[in-house]
């Protein structure tokens, strides 16, 4: 398994989550389901705080600016997402992913060291392969609580399980 392999199917259950979302009401979408949550309280919160994420890391920190997040003005630390429509975080949600999906297939050096706060030459640094890695793996966790959300709006979330996308192949036949 490669990121780019893993983030094909992520970007298919990301699909598959968006679709389900559209189809409820915008208010079960921003009702406050976390009690004490301070910057997560509803669906919507969670999902612009995934985006935020990888616009950040991917595009702002690992290629040095060239993310979106300043067409889409918000508060990334507590984002309030219940104020803006779901059409909204999720036009941000697609644009990332277009520039994370041409970034991808443009061939990165996986092996090459990202500084992980840009304007500290002392700092620390690991691989673009592991800060992707960190990133798809941001997201399957939240997309979880998502999922948990979505049950408690008394819904069933769709199936975004791996092997739901790549499906195993039979075994071959043996002699």
């Amino acid at each position: 398994m490669n990121v780019r392999e893993y983030y094909t199917y992520l970007s298919g259950a990301r699909e598959e989550l968006w679709n389900f979302l559209r189809a409820l009401p915008e208010a079960d979408l921003g009702r406050p389901l976390i009690e004490g949550g301070d910057r997560f309280r509803c669906i919507k919160d969670l999902v612009l705080h995934v985006i935020d994420v990888e616009d950040h890391w991917l595009h702002d920190v690992a290629r040095g600016g060239q993310g979106v997040s300043a067409r889409y003005p918000h508060d990334w630390v507590r984002p309030r997402a219940e104020e803006y429509a779901l059409p909204w975080i999720l036009q941000y949600g697609s644009e990332v992913q277009e520039q994370t999906r041409a970034f991808l297939a443009s061939g990165p050096d996986l092996a090459a060291r990202v500084r992980l706060i840009r304007d500290d030459p002392q700092g620390e640094t690991v691989t673009l392969d592991a800060l992707l890695w960190h990133v798809m793996t941001h997201e399957v966790r939240h997309a979880a609580q998502v999922s948990l959300l979505i049950r408690l709006l008394g819904h069933t979330p769709p199936w975004l399980d791996f092997l739901r996308f790549v499906r195993p192949q039979p075994a071959p036949a043996q002699g």
